[in-house]
């Protein structure tokens, strides 16, 4: 590699890291979030397809390559296991090591749970405050007793 490719290289990488580094300004203005369009779902269209997401892609991904671990760990967990009274540490650290990471899975699943019922309850969530609301300002409403 000659000298002025090195080089050549070495200001593009800072170019990079210094456009990254850019934490103390704005976004651009379009596109980019910031002072253009909103990046949260908050359409009952998008807040649905996100839902729909969580139940046809992650959940059953994550359940799925789950077991897959979990077959493949077992599997590892015995090859390495004791026969004829000896076997690896290995095996017991990684049986120990699994357990913990299912109960994170499994909590992952209760989180993906919890967000999808959020998802699908938020409408109904906006349409029952603007409900009581109204029924609190029909109460105090002087027109109507007029």
């Amino acid at each position: 590699m000659a000298w002025d490719e090195w080089q050549q290289i070495k200001a593009d990488g800072a170019a990079r890291q210094s456009a990254s580094m850019r934490l103390n300004q704005l976004a651009p203005a379009a596109g980019g979030g910031g002072a253009g369009k909103p990046d949260m779902a908050s359409s009952p269209a998008a807040k649905k397809a996100a839902a729909k997401a969580i139940d046809d892609d992650l959940e059953p991904g994550v359940t799925r390559d789950g077991k897959h671990a979990a077959e493949t760990t077992n599997a590892t967990v015995k090859a390495f296991g004791a026969k004829d009274g000896h076997g690896w540490d290995t095996s017991g650290a990684l049986k120990r090591a699994h357990e913990a990471w299912e109960k994170q899975v499994q909590m992952l699943l209760g989180r993906l749970f919890s967000e999808r019922q959020a998802l699908c309850a938020t409408g109904i969530s906006f349409q029952n405050n603007d409900l009581d609301i109204a029924a609190r300002l029909s109460r105090q409403s002087r027109i109507d007793g007029i």
